[in-house]
């Protein structure tokens, strides 16, 4: 009988690594780009390619309500001006919810911008942006979104960057009620993302890769739920502290352009 349960806690122990494993065939559908999109390496390996005609995409086959998402990226490098690798939680229609990292490219030589922002019932204009402190291109580096009742903090290789608290009771919506999925894309977006359109995509470069690896998501069902109830720690909150201290370079919550009338109110206790 205890040879039983133990063979029965390995099958389990099993189970849980598979279902939420890196594994891009099992929990990935290619959604666009004809071809550009390729899952490699018996599906531990996932890139996505941008040229003139047309970039590539890819979605989840599982929604998640809550969840801590990982993804390790390695972004396009030289001249990815132009360029956006954009990873998300997206739930659909005109209400939708949405957790955006978004990866602006750049001249060789110059930052990434790293573009976050947050929509709840359809309403966004929450953006923060971020230079990276290494250089995203030349090795992989996890991306992390963690999503509970309380807040979402996102997080770069183990470091808090952000965190949008839970304020319903000041009247702020809070994504909770919608399922998402996780999107990628690799696209064109020479418009605006480079200076409002000044610099354009140099195509002689193309095609442009976004590469992805060690994809991992923590759900409620998982054996050790802990990050349900996670918030950040003193020494999270230092470090968000630091990386917007010396790293941030646009937050919406000191916009006052855009906000004449007043900040949002959960600006107040960002």
């Amino acid at each position: 009988m205890k040879r039983f349960v133990v063979v029965l806690v390995l099958l389990i122990i099993s189970f849980v690594l598979v279902a939420f494993g890196s594994n891009f065939n099992q929990d990935f559908d290619i959604t666009w780009g004809d071809g550009r999109a390729k899952i490699l390496d018996n599906g531990n390996l996932l890139t996505l390619s941008l040229d003139k005609i047309s970039g590539s995409g890819f979605k989840s086959k599982n929604e998640y309500l809550f969840g801590k998402i990982d993804m390790q990226l390695k972004l396009v490098p030289r001249n990815s001006a132009g360029t956006v690798t954009a990873y998300y939680l997206s739930s659909l229609g005109s209400n939708h919810d949405e957790i955006d990292f978004e990866f602006l490219g750049n001249l060789s030589g110059q930052p990434y911008i790293m573009h976050t922002n947050v929509f709840t019932q359809g309403k966004g204009n929450r953006e923060q942006q971020f230079y990276l402190w290494f250089d995203p291109t030349k090795n992989f580096h996890t991306y992390s979104i963690l999503w509970n009742p309380q807040s979402i903090i996102f997080s770069v290789d183990g470091t808090p960057i952000r965190q949008f608290k839970n304020l319903e009771s000041k009247g702020v919506p809070y994504p909770k009620n919608q399922a998402m999925r996780i999107y990628s894309s690799l696209w064109n977006a020479d418009d605006w993302a480079t200076r409002g359109g000044l610099v354009k995509t140099d195509w002689t470069q193309a095609p442009f890769i976004a590469s992805y690896t060690n994809f991992n998501a923590q759900i409620k069902t998982n054996n050790n739920p802990n990050w349900f109830t996670q918030s950040l720690d003193i020494t999270g909150q230092e470090r968000i502290k630091w990386v917007q201290k010396n790293y941030m370079i646009y937050n919406y919550c000191t916009d006052l352009k855009r906000f004449p009338q007043g900040f949002p109110p959960e600006c107040s206790t960002a």
